[in-house]
C-alpha cells in the first residue's frame, strides 16, 4: 500500500468566515488575509494505491467554472490534478475508485469535467462513492447551502451510472442501538480493507473522514472537520458550518480519540503543512510536529 499527496492547486475564502468568532487580530498571526481579508486554502487531495484499487480522495474544485465564479474563489498556483497524478506516474484513467468526502464544490468540483459542450466524469473507469443520505442533502439543499452546492458536479456523477452510496449503519438504527455523536469508525465495503471512516455532520450533514491504516499509523483525511492546523482549538469553528455547535462537540471527541491512538491528521486546506500528530498542552490539544505524508 502507498499513499500519495495529490496537489490540486489553492484558492481563496474570507478569512472572518474561515475562523468564525475568533477576532481577526488572533486568526490573521495564523493565515494572513489579503487587501481584500481574502486567505489562501489549499485544495490537497489523497491518493490510495491498495492492491489492483487507485482510490482518489475528494477532486479539488476543478476549473470548469465560469469567470464569475472564480472572481470569488481565485483559484491560484501551479498545481492541477493531473500533473500531481502524473508526478506519481498515474493518469486520470488508472483511478478506479473517486471517494468523496462531501458534495461541496471545493472538494468534488474535479470529479466532472465539461468536454464539447457537456459534463461528464472525469474519471471514466473509476466508481464514485458518497454518502447515501449526504446526496439527497445536496441535489435538494437548504437555501444557506445552495451555494457550495453546484448542481453542474452533482447531477453528472449519476448521469454517468458511476454512482454508489456508502450504506450507513443508522439506517438500521433502532434506539436503544445508543448512537453517540462521534461514532466507531464505519467499516467500507467495497473499497479497500486499510480504510473505514468518522461521519460527522457540524459541517455538512453525513461528512466522511476517511481512517486508513498506513506503516503501523493511522491517518485521518480531515476534509472539514479540521481543514487545517489553525482550526484544532475548539472555538476555532467556520462559520461554513451548518451545526457549529455539533462541530465543537465532534472536535473536542475527535481530538480525544487522535491523543490517544496517536493518529496522524492530513490536512485537506492548509496552505503550509500536510500533516501533523498532536500533544497534550496546558491550553488543550495541540500540533506537536508537522510533516509531510511521504516522511511518514
Amino acid at each position: 500500500m502507498k499513499l500519495y499527496t495529490i496537489n490540486t492547486g489553492y484558492f481563496k475564502l474570507d478569512g472572518g468566515a474561515m475562523f468564525g468568532v475568533v477576532p481577526k487580530s488572533i486568526w490573521n498571526k495564523i493565515n494572513p488575509a489579503d487587501e481584500n481579508n481574502m486567505c489562501s486554502w489549499a485544495l490537497r487531495c489523497l491518493l490510495i494505491e491498495d492492491g489492483n484499487r487507485l482510490i482518489l480522495v475528494d477532486t479539488g474544485m476543478g476549473n470548469k467554472q465560469d469567470a464569475k465564479f472564480f472572481s470569488h474563489y481565485y483559484l491560484h498556483g501551479d498545481d492541477t490534478l493531473e500533473k500531481s497524478l502524473a508526478k506519481h506516474g498515474f493518469t486520470k484513467d488508472d483511478i478506479t475508485d473517486v471517494f468523496l468526502t462531501h458534495l461541496h464544490f471545493d472538494h468534488c468540483g474535479g470529479a466532472i469535467i465539461r468536454k464539447g459542450g457537456k459534463l461528464i466524469s472525469a474519471f471514466k473507469n473509476a466508481i464514485y462513492w458518497t454518502h447515501e443520505w449526504h446526496w439527497q442533502q445536496a441535489i435538494s439543499p437548504n437555501a444557506r447551502e445552495k451555494a457550495s452546492f453546484l448542481k453542474e458536479n452533482i447531477l453528472p456523477i449519476e448521469e454517468s451510472g458511476q454512482l454508489k452510496f456508502i450504506h450507513d449503519p443508522r439506517i438500521d438504527w433502532k434506539a436503544e442501538d445508543g448512537w453517540t455523536i462521534y461514532p466507531s469508525p464505519l467499516k467500507v465495503k467495497g473499497i479497500s480493507d486499510n480504510m473505514d471512516v468518522i461521519i460527522v455532520e457540524g459541517h455538512t450533514s453525513y461528512m466522511m473522514l476517511p481512517l486508513i491504516k498506513y506503516n503501523s499509523k493511522t491517518i485521518v483525511y480531515m476534509a472539514d472537520l479540521l481543514p487545517s492546523a489553525g482550526h484544532i482549538p475548539i472555538p476555532y469553528v467556520m462559520a461554513y458550518d451548518m451545526n457549529p455547535l455539533t462541530t465543537l462537540t465532534e472536535k473536542e471527541s475527535f481530538l480525544t480519540e487522535a491523543l490517544k491512538n496517536d493518529y496522524i491528521l492530513f490536512f485537506e486546506h492548509d496552505p503550509v503543512y500536510e500533516c501533523c500528530n498532536l500533544q497534550q498542552t496546558e491550553r488543550g490539544v495541540r500540533p506537536k510536529d508537522f510533516f509531510k505524508l511521504e516522511e511518514i
